[in-house]
């Protein structure tokens, strides 16, 4: 095997979610920051939650506001 091919490997990667970790893994980077894991997930928790990374919703309601498929006339 040749030598200094393969990243670094950190046994004990810490998970960070809101500033807490909430887990250790095995990784090739010593720490990772997530938006989202299973303890905060709507799908574990049977809570509802609400993410925007970006204000997509925004975006999204802007655009389709108003009477936007009124002003569509169908192409024939």
């Amino acid at each position: 095997m040749k030598k200094d091919t393969h990243p670094t490997y950190y046994p004990s990667c810490k998970v960070y979610h809101n500033g807490e970790v909430v887990m250790t893994v095995g990784a090739t980077v010593p720490e990772i920051k997530v938006e989202v894991w299973s303890g905060s997930h709507p799908f574990f928790t049977g809570k509802s939650t609400f993410v925007d990374a970006a204000g997509r919703v925004e975006k999204f309601q802007k655009k389709f506001s108003g009477n936007y498929f009124q002003n569509k006339k169908a192409k024939k």
